[in-house]
């Protein structure tokens, strides 16, 4: 049975290789495809098992090691070019107006869900789906596709996904979803992939900021909210809302960033309680499983990846794709403008938007 020719993309992992494995089994006629998004010694990218680390002539090579292993076509293309002016670019200025960046939605948005299938339709390999070795699902209701989270929690990334377009989830299949990791590890080795035992990825990039960003260090203060001066740090860049650890500073309680002054290379620094936020802006709204709503929501909120749902938050619309949303009981601590908000019904993602400013 032919269910249509999919395009997988490939890394030499574990995960984007069974997902084309599991895909080979079902019926469908795939190709493994690979981005390099080297930037051939231009950074420190050579920190293993980090996301920038992979893209190059090493990845490649696992890649087609992998696609041969399974049985299937391979091609690598070209990335490396719009990486560095769509993902480092962005990355670098968000650190250096004191933001704290989301590279992985930003990439999955722009250059593995858009750039991707664009070059290899462009090359003129046709293909019916696309799929990547996310840990997702999807289901489609009343016709429309829904992103949801995935089986095994631990290792759901549907929240670095929220900002694709609605036409890329339609087209996309997630073979990894309904899996746990370690079936996926059990499955690699059962069919002798050289992934099998392979560690995964951690992070988007694992070396020093300062690689990324090419600053010097720059000597700024760390004040409390009431403006004093209780330590010293060589950049703000090197420090995000809601860090406690690295501040260097002796007090008699623990402090927390509380936000980040760039013009004045300054870091504001508070209690764990000064750090509590109610309430927060955010711009750049997507709503990908849902129509754009007219009227506040009420549903769970998710900060950061690895953070648990706040469930019971009202999600208001305030125009120009920007929302205001209001945090149930005690609230959240280190809210993080750069980050972003992922907003949850259950196990549907309705969509997310990126946070700009907050107050309690």
């Amino acid at each position: 049975m032919h269910l249509g020719r999919v395009i997988v993309g490939v890394s030499g992992g574990v995960d984007s290789s069974v997902a084309a494995l599991l895909l080979k089994e079902a019926g469908y006629e795939v190709i493994g495809v690979t981005m390099n998004i080297s930037q051939k010694g231009k950074y420190r990218s050579d920190i293993n098992n980090s996301c920038f680390s992979i893209g190059g002539e090493e990845c490649i090579r696992a890649a087609k090691q992998a696609c041969d292993s399974i049985g299937i076509e391979h091609y690598a293309f070209d990335c490396s070019e719009e990486f560095e002016q769509k993902i480092l670019a962005y990355f670098s200025d968000e650190y250096l107006a004191g933001r704290t960046p989301n590279p992985c939605v930003h990439c999955n948005r722009h250059i593995k869900f858009g750039l991707l299938p664009e070059m290899v339709k462009s090359s003129g390999v046709e293909f019916d789906f696309y799929a990547t070795g996310h840990y997702a699902r999807k289901d489609v209701l009343a016709g429309k596709p829904r992103l949801l989270r995935a089986k095994d929690l631990k290792k759901d990334q549907s929240y670095f996904l929220y900002n694709i377009k609605k036409e890329q989830l339609a087209q996309h299949l997630f073979p990894l979803g309904d899996y746990t990791k370690s079936e996926i590890r059990e499955l690699a080795e059962r069919f002798g992939l050289a992934s099998a035992n392979k560690p995964d990825s951690q992070d988007f990039y694992r070396g020093e900021r300062k690689d990324l960003l090419n600053v010097k260090p720059r000597k700024g203060k760390l004040v409390l909210a009431c403006g004093r001066v209780v330590g010293e740090h060589s950049g703000f860049w090197n420090f995000t809302v809601g860090q406690r650890k690295g501040l260097g500073v002796a007090y008699h309680e623990s402090l927390y960033v509380l936000a980040i002054d760039a013009d004045k290379n300054e870091v504001i620094v508070g209690t764990h309680a000064e750090g509590m936020q109610h309430s927060f802006e955010c711009s750049r709204a997507n709503w990908l499983s849902i129509p754009d709503p007219m009227e506040p929501i009420k549903c769970g909120v998710k900060l950061r990846s690895s953070s648990n749902i706040i469930e019971g938050a009202i999600v208001e619309p305030i125009g120009e794709n920007r929302v205001r949303v209001c945090l149930s009981g005690e609230g959240a601590h280190g809210v993080a403008p750069g980050q972003s908000a992922v907003f949850y019904d259950g196990d549907v993602l309705l969509g997310g938007a990126t946070i700009e400013s907050s107050k309690n």
